[in-house]
């Protein structure tokens, strides 16, 4: 199928130049239609619109933001027809070239180290980093020796355990053990048996965690910052955001800051056991760490978690 030149000037080259891999997609697409053929393209660097499809979700899926993927596809509306291809802007699909990676928005050396089955002491030693602060578009050296699965401790869990409280005394985190021991749970069982990775002494910071929060009626991206104490900022770069609209049933993460607490702010209907289990520690011990002697709470009252 012929659609035009690209030195004819009665052409729109710049539309053949841009929407090539469309123009050639859509005639596969034809193709396939016409003969009854399956057809269900999602790879390379073009997408076919499904139904229930958004560019939020789109974007969601292959790691990108919405501005891009629009400006990519020269739209100018959040409009979609299915069956429309779309191109994909597909960085960080495949981040590796050699044994580097490339650091992204949003990344973090745990979440590098857990993409690629090591730990964050490996990935410091091979970079010869000091602290766990990554600059955007900073190479990493991708060391190719995996966690080594000998070096953990077995840990019996006791009445009263939590992963945060077991994570905190072996001087790790709550995910790093979920991992370890291939768990999709945070639900711990009496008696069971969890393998601890030990870490160096040295590696005293704490990488970026975060909480998985889905957006409310009311919510806004001020109103969610002062309830977690983190900045509107910080949360926009954190999830790859370009403003400040936010959709009910949208997913986003909350950092935690890197120390061993954040402040928390109670909101109408919290409870102490409401705060426990989103931040997965016990009753008990967001009383200890704030001196409280009762179980009652106030409006707009400071917690340290």
């Amino acid at each position: 199928m012929e659609y035009g030149f690209l030195d004819s000037t009665g052409d729109d080259v710049s539309k053949l130049k841009n929407n090539w891999r469309n123009l050639a997609e859509a005639v596969v697409k034809g193709l396939a239609e016409y003969t009854n053929t399956p057809y269900d393209q999602v790879s390379g660097n073009t997408y076919v619109v499904k139904s229930g499809d958004t560019l939020w979700s789109i974007a969601k899926k292959y790691n990108i933001t919405v501005n891009e993927l629009k400006t990519l596809n020269d739209l100018t509306s959040n409009t979609l027809r299915i069956g429309q291809i779309l191109r994909i802007n597909d960085q960080g699909t495949e981040p590796i070239i050699g044994n580097t990676y490339t650091v992204k928005k949003g990344d973090s050396l745990y979440s590098i180290a857990r993409k690629y089955n090591i730990t964050v002491d490996q990935l410091k030693k091979a970079n010869n980093l000091t602290s766990n602060t990554l600059q955007i578009n900073q190479i990493l050296n991708i060391p190719t020796e995996p966690v080594n699965k000998e070096d953990y401790v077995t840990y019996i869990v006791k009445k009263g355990d939590t992963l945060y409280s077991i994570a905190n005394s072996y001087n790790t985190t709550p995910n790093e053990i979920l991992t370890f021991n291939n768990l999709s749970s945070t639900t711990l069982q009496i008696n069971q048996a969890l393998k601890i990775p030990i870490k160096d002494i040295e590696q005293e910071e704490q990488t970026t965690e975060f909480i998985n929060y889905t957006i409310k009626k009311g919510d806004s991206l001020y109103s969610i910052s002062k309830t977690y104490g983190v900045s509107v900022q910080e949360i926009m770069e954190f999830n790859n955001l370009t403003s400040n609209l936010l959709s009910i049933g949208q997913n986003i993460k909350i950092p935690i800051a890197e120390t061993n607490s954040i402040t928390y702010i109670v909101k109408s209907g919290d409870t102490l056991y409401s705060i426990a289990r989103v931040y997965n520690v016990s009753v008990d011990e967001i009383k200890r760490k704030n001196n409280l002697t009762t179980n009652t709470l106030k409006i707009g009252q400071k917690l340290i978690i």
